[in-house]
C-alpha cells in the first residue's frame, strides 16, 4: 500500500479482526478513523453484478463530483475491468481476502488521476461477509478535483492479501527484502516492473489479469 490513508484503514481493520478472517460490521467506530473518513466507503453486496455504496466519504464524492450513496461501484468500468473487479469483490466476500487496487480515473476531458483503492471484508451475523469496508484516495490531488467528475476508471494493478498474511508495511523487513504478498497485474508492458518474486510463485490468469500467487507468511 502506497498511501497513508489505505495503510491507516487497513491497520485499524486488522486490529479489530484479531484472529478472525474479518471483523463484524458493528465493531466499526467512525471516531477511531476520523482522519480518513472522507476517503472511505462501505459497500453492500446485492448480487455479483451489484455492490452498492451504503456510505461514501465527502472527499471521495467530491472527486467524482456527485453523491455516490446507492450507486453501484461496478459502474464506469470497461467490460473487462468490470468483470475483473467483480471477481476481486467475490474474493473479498467469499474468501475474506483484502484487495489493494491501483486505479486510474478519467474525466470527460481525458484528464487522469492515479488512485489507490482498498477493499476489506466485513462480517454480518447470519449473512457472512456481505459488506465491504473500503477507501479510494488520489495518490496526488489533481488541480481539477471537484470541478470535473471522474466518469470512467481502469484497473492498473491489484494485490490480494489473504486472511493469514500481513502486508509489508505492518511488519519490519530488512533492507532489500522481497514482499510475498500476492500480486495481480496487467501484462508487464502496461506496468512498472514488479519486484522479484519468490521462486515458488506460479502464475495463472483470472479474467484479463495475470495472477501471481505468492507464499504465505
Amino acid at each position: 500500500m502506497k498511501h497513508p490513508v489505505t495503510q491507516q484503514l487497513y491497520d485499524y481493520w486488522d486490529s479489530l479482526r484479531g484472529d478472525r478472517p474479518a471483523p463484524d460490521r458493528g465493531e466499526i467506530e467512525p471516531g477511531r478513523i476520523r482522519s480518513v473518513l472522507g476517503d472511505t466507503f462501505i459497500l453492500e453486496l446485492i448480487d455479483r453484478d451489484t455492490y452498492r455504496y451504503r456510505l461514501a466519504g465527502t472527499r471521495l464524492c467530491a472527486l467524482h463530483c456527485r453523491e455516490l450513496k446507492n450507486r453501484n461501484i461496478l459502474r464506469g468500468w470497461s467490460d473487462e475491468d468490470r468483470e475483473a473487479l467483480s471477481t476481486l469483490l467475490a474474493a473479498v466476500n467469499e474468501d475474506a481476502a483484502a484487495a489493494v487496487i491501483g486505479v486510474t480515473g478519467y474525466t470527460e476531458r481525458k484528464q487522469a488521476v492515479d488512485m489507490e483503492m482498498l477493499l476489506l471484508p466485513l462480517h454480518i451475523p447470519g449473512e457472512g461477509c456481505s459488506r465491504v469496508l473500503g477507501a479510494c484516495v488520489a495518490l496526488e490531488q489533481p488541480y481539477w478535483a471537484g470541478m470535473h467528475p471522474i466518469l470512467s476508471q481502469t484497473i492498473k494493478s491489484v494485490r490480494l492479501i489473504w486472511p493469514d498474511e500481513r502486508p509489508a508495511f505492518l511488519r519490519p523487513q530488512p533492507r532489500g527484502s522481497v514482499s510475498t504478498v500476492p500480486r495481480f497485474s496487467r501484462q508487464p508492458s502496461a506496468l512498472q516492473s514488479a519486484p522479484p518474486l519468490p521462486l515458488i510463485a506460479e502464475a495463472r490468469r483470472v479474467q484479463h489479469l495475470m495472477v501471481i500467487e505468492g507464499g504465505k507468511s
